[in-house]
């Protein structure tokens, strides 16, 4: 399988929404353009203050999401760039490309800290541990694995998929990471010896991202079957399922005490994880949103293909 057939349904990406709350009383947008082809994952700054974005067009792009405003442009990947991650410090971002490798950058420069050559084929996933020192990778080569994030050198694999393995994230504690892609499974992996845990299994078609919550204690997962499921991280037991995309759901994100969602139906959602409630509709837009982050202050943000950064909190409430 190619990152072409992978990023098939990012293809209809190439913009993005930002939402401020400072501005929501206003409505006001604005329009912002920056990126020359799609955009297929988003990551704010642990202070909120910066944006990055991953492309098609080989770039990550960091914005102010003050002033809406590219600070600067990050360039090194060969290929489509696919995830994005920044390190809890915000003094690393991690990226990652269909070109099979790991890149590190200092968003304060942008300049290129590291090159992981970390599979030989497309990785699609990048995780940054909570304290720093671990990069995870998720690759179409069927394996993930998990990297020594000063010297690039491998700590673990993780080879147990059958298929594509799409995202991963670290546990609040790092001694965990999550996988999950084609086969519909999610896996759950000790980081520091790449043994199996458990596999989650419920969902009818590829997943293609998962999420921790802040504590680590609950697991979010996107599907193409529909749906956000969430898990039980200690134990594996699925919690609740959240039905409310018409159509694959390519991202979840917690933030600020919600889960943020998004799909192929054009729309971006936010839910209560405890009950499983639909808090509100975030967006509603022309074509597919691939790509949705958010902040614990309430920021967030959410790419689509109509190039558009919406400045302001103007989400339309759930049901209205």
């Amino acid at each position: 399988m190619t990152s072409a057939a992978f990023t098939a349904p990012l293809a209809v990406t190439a913009g993005l929404l930002l939402g401020l709350p400072a501005a929501a009383d206003s409505g006001k947008t604005a329009d912002l353009d920056g990126h020359k082809a799609e955009v297929f994952s988003l990551a704010f700054s642990p202070d909120g203050k910066l944006l990055a974005s991953a492309s098609k067009d080989k770039t990550v792009a960091l914005w102010d999401t003050e002033s809406g405003e590219q600070v600067r442009a990050l360039k090194g990947h060969d290929s489509d760039i696919l995830r994005v991650a920044f390190a809890p410090d915000g003094k690393r971002l991690a990226s990652a490309g269909a070109d099979g490798t790991v890149r590190l950058w200092d968003p304060t420069t942008g300049g290129a800290v590291r090159t992981i050559k970390a599979h030989g084929n497309w990785v699609a996933g990048v995780a940054v541990s909570r304290d720093g020192k671990w990069l995870a990778s998720a690759s179409a080569d069927q394996t993930a694995a998990v990297w020594d994030a000063e010297t690039g050198t491998e700590r673990c694999r993780f080879r147990g998929h059958k298929g594509e393995v799409y995202t991963v994230a670290f546990a609040a504690d790092g001694k965990t990471v999550a996988t999950a892609g084609k086969d519909a499974t999610i896996r759950v992996w000790d980081a520091a010896t790449g043994k199996e845990v458990r596999a989650l299994k419920g969902h009818a078609a590829e997943v293609y991202t998962v999420a921790f919550d802040a504590d680590g204690g609950t697991l979010a997962s996107a599907s193409a079957d529909g749906t956000v499921r969430v898990w039980d991280a200690a134990t594996g037991n699925e919690l609740r399922k959240l039905a409310g995309h018409q159509g694959a759901v390519y991202t979840v994100a917690f933030a600020g005490g919600e889960l943020l969602s998004c799909g192929a139906d054009k729309t971006a959602r936010a839910w209560n994880p405890a009950s499983g409630a639909e808090v509100r509709l975030l967006s509603r837009q022309r074509s597919e949103v691939m790509a949705v982050a958010g902040t614990a202050t309430g920021r967030w943000a959410a790419a689509g293909k109509d190039k558009v950064v919406k400045l302001g909190a103007d989400a339309t409430r759930a049901g209205k």
